[in-house]
Order: structure tokens, then sequence, then C-alpha cells
């Protein structure tokens, strides 16, 4: 059965509701989201009960720091795609508006997932909050699911292999670091940008580099540099590539920009939706002197991504 996505929490039918439903905000859908989402599809079996998560739109960072940097972990493709690969039924994305943020954890309980989604059970990790001023926590809600007909279970604390929190915050700083390999650890795949191809200035192509300019978008900004990545196509093809994210200060360049050269590869990619794997941090950026230099630094960036990518060469 494929995610069912549904929008809001009011008057929603009766075979909408009664799920299992996993309570966060599943920004990256990390190892420790998916410990969460795990007990909640164990008590959706126990129950016979369908499974679905909990999302909020816009993220409450954005609501109440609209300023904020950028921090996305996920688009919206790919949180729908990593919750169905979970085997999630139902997608609830719920409005975070001003309304939503005014409930106090009680009336978020028995308003949003009593009453509006009919919760029969509620997972949630060991560091929820909830509720207006972040009031709600483990101990009320479970407080509230007694008071309010829904079960709930407490997912414990997961650390990674040298004992850090697994968290979404986590995640940022290892990116923002340039550690892509911890980022991996804690999400469970590697960090993955996804956007639609627009035109550039076609530099790339007059020194023998061309690229596909990709879109950030709300992404959580990693280390500025040159990274070996890994580009799925809008046909499921993956080529491996050699990735600049930056300002291109070579160029006197000023927005920030994720280009992607894509090795032995000759198609038109204009218009197209593409996913590209930020594996390792090869090297951070820099300002060349000349052109011609920058040219003989990304042929040995080039060199190094193909031999991480394609043991083979």
């Amino acid at each position: 059965m494929a995610l069912h996505i549904l929008h809001g929490w009011r008057g929603l039918d009766a075979e909408a509701k009664g799920a299992s439903i996993a309570l966060g905000n599943f920004d990256g859908v990390h190892r420790g989201h998916r410990q969460v989402i795990a007990a909640a599809a164990q008590a959706a079996r126990a129950l016979h009960v369908p499974l679905g998560v909990i999302s909020f739109e816009p993220h409450p960072r954005r609501w109440f720091k609209p300023d904020a940097e950028p921090f996305r972990l996920l688009n919206s493709d790919q949180l729908g795609r990593a919750l169905d690969g979970l085997g999630v039924d139902r997608l609830y994305v719920l409005p975070f508006d001003a309304e939503m943020a005014e409930l106090s954890d009680e009336a978020f309980s028995r308003e949003v997932l009593s009453e509006g989604l009919g919760a029969r059970h509620v997972s949630a990790g060991f560091d929820v909050t909830f509720g207006r001023g972040r009031s709600g926590n483990p101990l009320s809600l479970q407080t509230f699911g007694d008071r309010y007909g829904f079960s709930v279970s407490i997912a414990a604390p997961l650390t990674d292999s040298k004992g850090g929190k697994c968290s979404s915050t986590a995640v940022r700083q290892a990116l923002h670091d340039g550690d892509m390999e911890r980022a991996a650890e804690l999400l469970g795949r590697p960090f993955a940008i996804e956007g639609v191809v627009v035109e550039g200035n076609k530099l790339g192509r007059t020194i023998g580099f061309p690229t596909a300019n990709i879109l950030m978008e709300e992404y959580t900004r990693p280390a500025f540099g040159i990274y070996a990545a890994r580009t799925r196509l809008a046909d499921g093809r993956e080529v491996p590539g050699v990735a600049y994210f930056g300002r291109r200060p070579t160029v006197d360049g000023i927005d920030v920009r994720l280009e992607v050269n894509l090795f032995d590869f000759d198609e038109d990619l204009y218009g197209q939706t593409l996913e590209v794997d930020l594996l390792a941090l090869i090297r951070g950026d820099e300002k060349f002197e000349t052109l011609d230099a920058m040219v003989v630094q990304m042929e040995i960036d080039k060199l190094a991504a193909r031999r991480m990518l394609m043991p083979e060469f």
C-alpha cells in the first residue's frame, strides 16, 4: 500500500482516523526518528491498525524563527519516500500556524491526537516536547494518553559510534563540519540534496567541466567545498561525479550553489529533478588567483573523487 498523505486534522473521514502514530518533526528521518517510527509500527501490528506519522508544515522552527538560516535535511518528496520505505501508511501533515502554536499540551493531546486523528497509540522520543511553550513532555503525553484514550510508548535515547546523541542537530553539525561519514552514520544513509537543474552562467563548459546547477531551496548548508558525489537521475540511473558547494569565490560569486559534474556523461538535464548524495568532502572551498590554477586543482579533485567512487579506475 502506498503512503497516503493527509493534510490537517479537522474533519477527517472515519477511515482516515485510528492509526498508531509516531509524533515528532521527523525533519531528517534519521536513526533516532526511525526508532520512534518502529515503536509505532510495533503497536500498529498489535492493534491491527494503520501506521501513521505526524509532520508539521511549516516546520515549527521556521514559524518561531522566520529569519533562521536554512535547516532542512529533507524536502517533502524525500520525506515521503523515506516514510514509504519504512512501511508508513499515513502521513498527517499538520499546519503549524498561530492556532497550533497556542494549543496547550493538553489541548493538543485532546483536540489533535484524540479527537482530530483518533490516535490509538502515540510513539514519541525521550526528549519530545509539544504544546504552547513546549510544555508537554513524555510524562505528560502518557498522562494525557490515559485521559483521552490512546496508549503511549517512549523511545530510549540513541547514540552514534562515538557516544553522541542521534539528533537532527547532530546531523546538521556534522554537515557544517564537513564530516559526511558521521552525518551518514546518524542518518543511516548519505546526506542528499534534491532539486531542479537550472541554467547557470555556463562557465564550466568553457573550462572543460560542465555542471548541473541545482536549486538549494531550504536545505541546511554543509561545509563549502568539493565533494565526491553520487547523483540519481529522474529515470533512476545513478552516476558518480564530483560536486561543488559554495559561492565560487574565484569568479566573485555571491549566491550559494550546488554544482555537479557527472563523470562520463553528456545529456541535457535542464528542468529535471536530481538527487545528489554528498559522500565525502575532498577539500574546503578556496579562491584561486587565476582560472587556470582553479582548473588544475579541479582535475586533481576529479581524480580523487573517481578513486573514491570507482575503485577500478
